[in-house]
């Protein structure tokens, strides 16, 4: 493998980019779950339902929750 090419890489995506995406993604999972749940929307479309399903936004917040709470101690563990 090219040298220059190793160092690329770590520079532009860094070591612990997984980490950080799933910090990222489990963030906002979170984060829309419970705000689908405490705003919903004000203008409805067609099909769409009054407010969002209880069970699957609190499933969905949950899983969030773990994911980006795994990501942040995986960052600060190193």
């Amino acid at each position: 493998m090219v040298s220059w090419l190793g160092s690329l890489t770590s520079m532009l995506l860094g070591e612990d980019l997984l980490a950080y995406l799933v910090l990222a993604i489990g963030g906002a999972m979170a984060v829309g779950s419970v705000a689908a749940l405490v705003r919903p929307p004000q203008v409805r479309g067609e099909g769409d339902l009054e407010r969002a399903p209880l069970g699957r936004s609190l499933v969905f917040a949950g899983v969030g929750l773990v994911g980006a709470l795994w990501a942040l101690a995986s960052l600060v563990r190193g």
